[in-house]
């Protein structure tokens, strides 16, 4: 009996090696970063057996074979829609800012979607005010409303958007709603479900998480978009998820979660809904593109470039956005976001950005709702200070919003964190927005929240406890995969 056990024992570091190695090869041979190749091959040797359950789970891009295959069917049809609009009168690029030009030639040459001019643009930025209006505009639907979101928290005033649905619903408005499984399963579990469902609401729930899928598809691969189309006529993008502040995540330690919403009119409005349409068909298979915009441009110009991302669609499009708009900056870059961990090309394009002689602020959160976002957040920070950016921390809440403002020109705002998740794999969606008074807005909205920061001192930094930078160090090397 011992000699069998010896032979099993034998037998099972054999194969646990033999599975170590070809996970190893199936890494190297992955064309994607070095860093996130080496990050991968350090979690499987570090950590037996789980590295490499942890690889089959989250390590590759698997959005499941039938959405992968209908996601790639998808992209010609889309595609063409799309190209459509570049025979419109909205598409003016010989009246486009430097800014906003070159993000179009490269969203057109990438998708076939191109800036539409045209638009009026309203900034709403408290809770109140968002909810206040998207429920006066559900109240006066008359046709249709799409929205997806990757988080819906009952309670507060996420109620009483959710009663406006079921009243447009009895009154004959059709409406589709797609919530991500895994951002929303308070939701899935309430009475909600059915309450919408009884008044004729569809409701659909974005890559489903289930314990028989784990080795199926990737599970942290989310629907992390968020937007509202109402009569094709009205559009909302923007960082904030259905949940009111005020009964969201109470219990975290990081205050209130500070969001912004865009409220849109003119052909943009379309583009939304065709991303909706686009998440909806990959999650039902239903096929519904919505109407091409009328297109008549109004005195003020306003163009703005929708740029989404995810599986199925060109990769990393709204990494190659961001970029190219911090590579145009000529006298300033202002940047917010939750969740910084950028991609080490990023690191290096905000660090070169500050060397050439731009203004390069960073505003986030001095608590984060994620403690290893949090410390790999600061493994950057002396990188980036020996560099000439300034870093601000954020004692106001949790700063939910993500927007970048170029020049005081230029901004870009939408659903996309500074981290390789929503770089490279989630479901995103981001505003390019050429509209000088708006962008203002949003650049003295931005100072606000320095307001109510504080500058991270470089001389104050580099006095942080061995703890700190302990810590700084573990968790920078997870990086790639936070």
């Amino acid at each position: 009996m011992e000699q069998f056990y010896h032979f099993v024992t034998i037998a099972s570091i054999v194969l646990y090696w033999i599975l170590v190695a070809g996970v190893t090869l199936r890494v190297v041979l992955k064309r994607r970063a070095v860093s996130v190749s080496l990050a991968w091959l350090m979690v499987i040797y570090i950590i037996p057996i789980v590295g490499v359950g942890c690889y089959f789970l989250f390590g590759e891009l698997n959005l499941g074979r039938k959405r992968a295959e209908r996601a790639k069917e998808m992209l010609a049809p889309f595609a063409e829609w799309f190209s459509s609009l570049n025979d419109c009168a909205a598409h003016s690029p010989e009246k486009f800012g430097r800014h906003i030009y070159r993000i179009d030639e490269l969203c057109n040459n990438r998708l076939g979607l191109p800036a539409l001019s045209g638009n009026e643009l309203s900034l709403q930025k408290s809770p109140e005010a968002i909810m206040r209006s998207v429920i006066d505009d559900i109240d006066h639907a008359q046709h249709s409303i799409r929205m997806v979101f990757y988080i819906w928290h009952p309670g507060g005033m996420a109620d009483e958007v959710g009663n406006a649905l079921i009243r447009a619903a009895e009154r004959g408005v059709e409406i589709k709603l797609l919530l991500d499984s895994a951002g929303s399963p308070r939701f899935f579990r309430s009475p909600w479900v059915g309450k919408m469902k009884a008044a004729g609401i569809k409701v659909v729930q974005a890559l489903a998480v289930s314990p028989w899928r784990i080795f199926l598809r990737r599970l942290d691969l989310r629907q992390h978009r968020k937007i509202i189309v109402i009569d094709e006529t009205i559009g909302y993008t923007g960082s904030m998820n259905m949940v009111d502040p005020a009964y969201f995540k109470q219990d975290s330690g990081v205050g209130q979660w500070i969001d912004i919403m865009v409220r849109i009119t003119g052909p943009t409005v379309n583009v939304l809904s065709a991303v909706h349409s686009w998440d909806w068909e990959v999650e039902t298979g239903e096929r519904a593109f919505p109407p091409t915009p009328q297109c008549q441009v109004q005195a003020s110009e306003h163009p703005v470039q929708v740029v989404p991302s995810g599986p199925g669609m060109p990769e990393y499009l709204i990494y190659q956005v961001l970029t190219l708009a911090i590579n145009q900056a000529n006298q300033s870059v202002r940047i917010t976001t939750p969740y910084f961990v950028p991609s080490a090309d990023l690191l290096e394009t905000l660090k070169m950005t500050a060397q050439r002689g731009i203004k390069v602020e960073l505003i986030i959160p001095h608590k984060n709702d994620s403690l290893m976002v949090q410390w790999a957040s600061r493994a950057f920070y002396s990188e980036l200070l020996e560099a000439g950016v300034k870093i601000y921390e954020f004692y106001g809440g949790l700063l939910h919003t993500k927007s970048v403002v170029i020049d005081e020109q230029f901004c870009l705002v939408g659903t996309v964190n500074m981290d390789m998740r929503s770089l490279w794999l989630n479901f995103e969606l981001t505003l390019a927005i050429d509209d000088q008074a708006f962008t203002q807005q949003m650049y003295e909205l931005q100072k606000s929240y320095m307001e109510q920061s504080h500058v991270v001192d470089m001389t104050q930094w580099r006095q942080r406890t061995l703890y700190s930078r302990f810590l700084e160090r573990v968790f920078y090397l997870f990086n790639p995969l936070l």
